[in-house]
């Protein structure tokens, strides 16, 4: 429960601070891609059940090619401040397992079904480890089969250790090397 006050004030707080620049990177994102400038996916969220993730369209939506722009927005992350909204109406929290595609969490198995317990995250141990996922996939022969026998069942690992060990002041410090880039 405090946990979740947490995420509400935090949220809140950060949604009137950032407000402006969240509606500048939306206008951005719209005219950059020649979209409405957000980007909706379903995810898997708490106890399995599907939510509608909120970003900034990074991608021009009729080529499929990232834009300079939302490069930029992807290297920095900017892309998934709108999850603030997620955060506020308690489909995710600050920190806890991202949330993934179908296909994934959904189909987990026995004690590593604990996952779903949590409301899915900003941020974690493992996002900040694969921090750079996306040039870790493009590197490799065969990005989905390493995605599915290396990245994924680390991350349900690293998830499952946060899960039996979680405190207030661990999540502290993970938003803390979320948003200083620090080890």
């Amino acid at each position: 429960m405090a946990k979740r006050l947490f995420d509400m004030a935090l949220s809140c707080l950060l949604l009137l601070l950032l407000g402006w620049f969240l509606l500048l990177l939306w206008v951005v994102a719209a005219i950059d891609t020649q979209s409405g400038g957000l980007f909706n996916q379903i995810r898997i969220g708490r106890f399995g059940q599907t939510f509608t993730i909120f970003k900034f369209r990074t991608m021009h939506p009729k080529t499929g090619h990232i834009s300079a722009i939302g490069r930029f927005l992807r290297q920095s992350k900017f892309d998934e401040l709108p999850q603030l909204a997620n955060v506020l109406i308690g489909e995710m929290s600050f920190v806890g397992p991202r949330p993934d595609v179908p296909g994934y969490y959904d189909k987990l198995e026995g004690e590593a079904r604990k996952i779903l317990e949590l409301r899915p995250g900003l941020t974690s141990e493992a996002s900040l480890k694969y921090f750079n996922e996306e040039k870790i996939l493009s590197s490799v022969p065969h990005p989905l089969q390493y995605n599915d026998e290396v990245i994924f069942p680390d991350k349900v690992k690293m998830n499952l250790d946060y899960y039996r060990h979680r405190t207030f002041f661990g999540d502290i410090k993970i938003m803390w090397r979320t948003a200083f880039g620090t080890k």
